[in-house]
């Protein structure tokens, strides 16, 4: 396959019109039909239909277009990575995480990193998992954190390596002088009635809570370490902690679920290809930090 002659045609098939993609690549209507018949004619295949609607994808047309994306993809992060080496910046590391991995696991791995590597910059993004997929893979980020839910089929994003890291188990917050802070373990289902402060109004935690065999009443969504630590202490809400909030939430109770508990699994993602001089550092640095984390 003559890789141009894809491109074009992947352009022709994202803007359904041929004058739309030949102003996208600045080239003229008649050389991108051209272009695209010669494709067809190579692959002894229609990839495209003309309707009074405009132009629609063949089933050939369909496959071929989730291939071209993907090889557009991989130049796009090529084109990122040999700009980076031409412009010598291998000294900043661009690292994207999720929101509790940023209250103290990655500021400490940050630190050490540039401890150790003087005149290192690290730039830090907050990113949930499938923005932190999307910016590996567009050269944005070096390495990214993610997490999902450990008992969830595996996601495993395309054109990206995946990089287990830990299986995080999560604790029972409670607002210091709570009913059921004078235990050592506290079930789910002990926090029924209790107002909830939850990331999200369908995720992991209201999953836990309808397994447990009661429907949370919500009073606050938000991802935000510091506000849910707030709402916590201040006898608001309560809420599962992960591991990785231990140190943000030292003012209040937090307690092993009894019974066993949700986990998540955190993991890192890299590019495929050329990587950071740093990220490798930095990964090894994170996951030990993680280990440690669990062994507590």
């Amino acid at each position: 396959m003559d890789a141009r002659r894809l491109l074009t045609f992947r352009a022709v098939a994202h803007e359904r019109s041929f004058t739309r993609a030949a102003a996208a690549l600045a080239l003229t209507q008649p050389s991108v039909s051209q272009q695209v018949a010669a494709l067809e004619t190579e692959l002894g295949a229609r990839l495209l239909d003309r309707r009074p609607g405009g132009l629609a994808l063949t089933q050939a047309g369909a496959v071929l277009l989730e291939h071209a994306d993907a090889i557009a993809a991989r130049l796009d992060l090529a084109d990122a990575q040999l700009a980076e080496l031409a412009a010598t910046t291998a000294a900043t590391l661009r690292l994207g995480a999720f929101s509790s991995a940023l209250a103290d696991l990655v500021p400490a791995a940050v630190q050490h990193l540039q401890d150790h590597h003087p005149g290192t910059t690290v730039t830090v993004d907050e990113v949930g998992s499938e923005e932190a997929a999307a910016r590996v893979r567009a050269g944005d980020l070096h390495l990214a954190l993610a997490f999902q839910d450990a008992a969830a089929p595996r996601r495993e994003p395309d054109g990206l390596e995946r990089l287990d890291l830990a299986r995080e188990r999560f604790l029972v917050a409670l607002p210091p002088g709570h009913r059921l802070a004078a235990r050592k373990t506290v079930a789910v289902a002990d926090l029924a009635g209790e107002g909830w402060t939850v990331p999200s109004a369908d995720g992991l935690l209201v999953r836990t809570c309808r397994a447990a065999g009661f429907e949370p009443r919500v009073v606050s969504v938000t991802r935000e370490p510091v506000a849910i630590q707030a709402l916590v202490r201040r006898g608001l809400a309560v809420t599962l902690a992960p591991e990785l909030l231990r140190g943000a939430f030292q003012d209040v109770p937090l307690r092993p679920i009894r019974g066993g508990g949700p986990e998540r699994a955190v993991y890192a993602l890299l590019p495929p290809g050329r990587r950071h001089p740093l990220a490798l550092a930095a990964l090894d640095e994170l996951a030990a930090r993680l280990e440690a984390l669990g062994a507590d």
